[in-house]
């Protein structure tokens, strides 16, 4: 009944709409005439090349409203796709923002720039982080979690490690480099995972995973329920395995869920079924509601901070009335400690550029420092830092 829904508008009606069917019926939605428009989660039109973003583009709307925790994940790009939602011709065509913000700020560091582009997008944006508003949340206490390689996992890494150079190098072209390179950071990223993921014969077993085992066993002992997250469906099919050997229970999410089958799954969890949600981090990054967990299992780290703390705010959200714990499992000697280590600069991507200047975006030797093979401690060990409210 969508085209009778949107004959039949009319003034003070409110049409709820998903971005789905807004790119579907695009065509019929930009002939209404609204009085506001908003964007929830409005990270969703970041990439302004997708469908979905140049359908919110063609929306006619008197006033216009982008909702979003994330307004900058990765480059500036992002910014400039949610701003021209907001204000379009503000920040310039695209192309004329790459000259004119992205370039100088991100690869020559330029501050008077930065400090330029903060001043024209200041007055259209209400910053209000969640220390701010939401003062009733109980404590978060973040914890990382390095566990310790065997000695087969560590000699598989190293050997990795070396032959990933090897064929970076053998790439003449800047841009195949760069492509190869990113292939090999993800098989890197999986071996830290499991080294089944990237051997089809003679893997050594995870010592993640039997890490994970522990944790799960020592919250159940305690009366915790958590949610895990990771990046890998095929990791988390090996969490599973693990988890139906030792007998507990569990909901599952990841991208290809129904809407139904991911509404299910979030009211089992509320009412008590299972211990533990697993979720595929893209899946369950934004949009669920959550706080029936008290702790949050990060299998493997996110490029992004951001993505990774929208996840983790499932459980610590309005409603949440305990403590939330959250735990990293880092592989120690991996390129896991790595990305940690380049945390710290991904958070301040959003933070310089709203309230300061911009830090660039990770460069080549960069990228080839995270093949190296990290000389970390050969002990397991273990860190928190409460974060507070």
């Amino acid at each position: 009944d969508r085209e009778r829904v949107l004959r039949e508008l009319g003034p003070g009606d409110l049409l709820v709409c998903s971005y789905g069917v807004l790119q579907q019926e695009i065509e019929a939605i930009a002939q209404v005439q609204f009085h506001t428009a908003v964007l929830d989660e409005a990270q969703a039109i970041k990439n302004a090349s997708t469908l979905r973003a140049k359908a919110a583009f063609e929306l006619k709307a008197d006033q216009r409203i982008a909702l979003t925790g994330t307004p900058v994940e990765n480059h500036l790009g992002e910014l400039w796709s949610i701003l021209n939602f907001v204000n379009p011709g503000l920040l310039g065509s695209e192309r004329e923002f790459q000259q004119r913000f992205v370039r100088p700020i991100q690869r020559d560091r330029d501050r008077a720039r930065a400090q330029l582009l903060r001043r024209l997008v200041t007055p259209f944006i209400l910053r209000r982080k969640k220390s701010e508003v939401l003062d009733d949340l109980p404590e978060k206490t973040v914890i990382t979690l390095r566990v310790e390689p065997s000695a087969e996992e560590r000699a598989l890494y190293a050997a990795m490690s070396e032959e990933a150079r090897e064929r970076v190098a053998r790439n003449p072209q800047p841009g195949q480099a760069r492509i190869q390179l990113f292939a090999e950071l993800m098989r890197m990223r999986r071996a830290a995972c499991a080294p089944s993921l990237v051997l089809a014969d003679g893997a050594p077993s995870s010592s993640k995973l039997t890490a994970f085992e522990e944790l799960v066993q020592e919250l159940r002992d305690n009366g915790h329920r958590a949610l895990v997250f990771s990046q890998f469906v095929d990791f988390l099919s090996l969490v599973r395995a693990r988890l139906d050997a030792m007998g507990v229970a569990y909901q599952y999410l990841d991208g290809s869920s129904t809407p139904a089958k991911r509404s299910a799954a979030v009211d089992a969890f509320q009412r008590g079924e299972g211990d533990l949600f697993l979720i595929s981090l893209k899946a369950g990054g934004f949009g669920l509601n959550l706080t029936a967990a008290d702790y949050v299992i990060h299998l493997d780290p996110w490029w992004n901070p951001a993505v990774e703390d929208q996840a983790s705010d499932r459980a610590h959200r309005i409603g949440q009335t305990r403590p939330v714990t959250i735990y990293r499992l880092l592989m120690q000697g991996s390129i896991e400690e790595k990305i940690l280590a380049l945390h710290a600069s991904k958070r301040e991507l959003a933070d310089d550029i709203l309230e300061g200047e911009s830090r660039a975006p990770f460069e080549m030797d960069q990228l080839l420092e995270l093949l190296a093979e990290a000389h970390a401690p050969r002990t397991a060990a273990s860190s928190s830092v409460p974060v507070g409210r």
